[in-house]
């Protein structure tokens, strides 16, 4: 069962079949993140739509327990009008089968998968429970992955809609990668600090006094004086 426009109501993904889906799970109701997730992603629903995907929420509550919490006000902690389902997963079959329930504690991790219209997952983040997630990252995954099924050619970090993608092809990638330029991060260090921390006496002295353990990170730090010099 779900909350649909707050009522209780049946609801299955097949119900959404040739749409994308954005199924999103979360630990539970009356809780802190959890909210602060559901009303940024019930609040840009509409973009969601306009891409032809309905975005779906869950949690191994109850029904009941859903439509408390959304009767609830926003300034009170609770969710105020939904603009989205919310799934009530109560036997934990479904986080279990897509693998983000914690079996001790019942509940799920902040799973977000994104499902194409033929039933296939294609893409999967998992957060721990402290972390939230992006409404925009979610939102510019599914603009990446309709730009790919539409056209065919892949898309490169940070992609947005409108920036440069690629053929995944060996020649043919190399019109994108003509395009790269190497960066190159210069560190610039104190001319009056210089000469002591380029001494290896210093840094032996510094580790052995304040750090327990720091072997690799003592040798780092000289081989990073090496690569400044």
């Amino acid at each position: 069962a779900a909350v649909v426009d707050g009522e209780i109501t049946k609801i299955s993904l097949a119900d959404y079949r040739g749409k994308y889906v954005c199924l999103f799970f979360y630990p539970k109701d009356f809780t802190f993140v959890c909210p602060t997730e559901i009303i940024a992603f019930s609040d840009r629903a509409k973009e969601f739509e306009a891409l032809n995907c309905q975005l779906i929420a869950a949690s191994t509550d109850t029904e009941e327990c859903h439509l408390a919490w959304i009767r609830n006000p926003r300034n009170r902690g609770g969710l105020g009008f939904m603009q989205i389902p919310i799934l009530a997963d109560t036997t934990k079959a479904i986080s279990a089968r897509y693998g983000v329930l914690i079996e001790q504690l019942g509940i799920a991790l902040r799973g977000l998968f994104i499902i194409n219209p033929q039933g296939v997952v294609q893409h999967v983040t998992i957060n721990d429970l402290p972390i939230g997630r992006s409404v925009d990252e979610a939102l510019r995954t599914l603009q990446a992955i309709q730009f790919h099924a539409q056209h065919g050619e892949v898309c490169p970090a940070n992609w947005k809609p409108g920036s440069k993608t690629m053929v995944a092809d060996t020649e043919k990638s190399l019109e994108y990668f003509s395009s790269v330029t190497e960066v190159r991060q210069s560190t610039t260090v104190q001319v009056w600090l210089r000469p002591l921390i380029e001494s290896e006496c210093f840094v032996n002295m510094f580790f052995e006094s304040h750090v327990q353990g720091c072997v690799c990170y003592k040798h780092a730090l000289l081989c990073r004086l090496s690569i400044i010099n």
